[in-house]
């Protein structure tokens, strides 16, 4: 099963985890912690002051990215029994790799390639890499097309075209892959998006931001899966073809201070192998794969010497 921490100003984190695992059914436990939110929307991550409530061996600290959960990606993991308990934490990709290079997780999942050479890769933090699963992202959008996203060539032609008719977009504003990529393409487009009347910064994870969209009849760049995923919304996929909408997700173990937790290899192994393998069965809607799979193997990457 899949329980769920989540901070929100209050309450005993340690009595909040006793109670959990008074409650929970499952031998090999998968905890999902959320994000303490403080101050001005910074974020802590709460799972060292939940692992601190105990002395018995504490699980493998997972963590991973909004799309990976919405997409459907994280619901796996209950049903396959990794080798070893996992907490799993969930936030942007730029949270998430910032938390993996202090030393508070034992592996990461996340979608931001140029941050994750910048924050883990170049300083040393990344003990393994592994191409994992890519899926794909889509530029989407109301049913009417303003802008005539759907008659672009490729995805940068169709932000000039949203940037030149001022149509509404929403960007996910927060550091995450997702947002990472939307930028990208902007700078791939010559347009600067902040501060425009017609861009607006969500702050928020994938499905919300394009709940938001969907209520303004603007356009966003979603991830194809996690999309798939939501109901009750009248955004249209208008392009998606682009070889530039590629969305890889690589694994890395994580090297810090502390020990190497034990379990931390063999569950990078069997991710690539049994959680890998189920998540390339996965369809959209029109029958496409909703991930595939990616060349190369694993590699321990050197650091970059400053």
């Amino acid at each position: 099963m899949l329980s769920t921490e989540s901070g929100g100003g209050g309450g005993d984190p340690c009595a909040a985890a006793a109670e959990e695992e008074t409650n929970s059914t499952v031998t090999n436990a998968i905890r999902r912690m959320g994000l303490l939110l403080f101050g001005r929307g910074e974020a802590a991550l709460i799972c060292a002051a939940l692992l601190a409530c105990t002395s018995e061996a504490r699980p493998l600290r997972l963590g991973t990215t909004y799309t990976v959960e919405q997409s459907g990606a994280l619901a796996l993991l209950d049903s396959l029994h990794p080798p070893a308990a996992v907490s799993v934490v969930v936030g942007p990709s730029g949270q998430i790799l910032r938390s993996a290079a202090a030393g508070d997780l034992d592996v990461v999942i996340t979608h931001a390639p140029s941050l994750e050479q910048r924050l883990l890769v170049t300083p040393g933090h990344a003990a393994r890499r592994c191409p994992f699963v890519a899926s794909r992202f889509a530029i989407v959008g109301p049913a009417a097309d303003p802008a005539k996203v759907a008659g672009a060539a490729t995805a940068v032609e169709a932000l000039r075209r949203i940037a030149a008719s001022g149509a509404p977009f929403v960007s996910r504003g927060d550091s995450s892959g997702t947002h990472l990529k939307e930028l990208s393409l902007w700078g791939g487009a010559g347009v600067l998006p902040g501060g425009r009347p017609w861009y607006v910064e969500a702050g928020a994870d994938q499905a919300a931001t394009l709940r938001l969209a969907d209520e303004r009849r603007a356009y966003a760049l979603a991830d194809l899966p996690t999309f798939a995923r939501l109901k009750g919304i009248e955004l249209r996929v208008l392009l998606a073809g682009d070889t530039a909408l590629v969305n890889p997700y690589t694994l890395y173990v994580i090297r810090s201070p502390s020990p190497t937790h034990p379990a931390a290899a063999a569950f990078g192994s069997w991710a690539l192998t049994d959680w890998r393998d189920r998540l390339l069965t996965l369809r959209l809607d029109d029958g496409a794969a909703a991930f595939l799979s990616l060349p190369g193997g694993c590699e321990a990457p050197a650091p970059v010497a400053p």
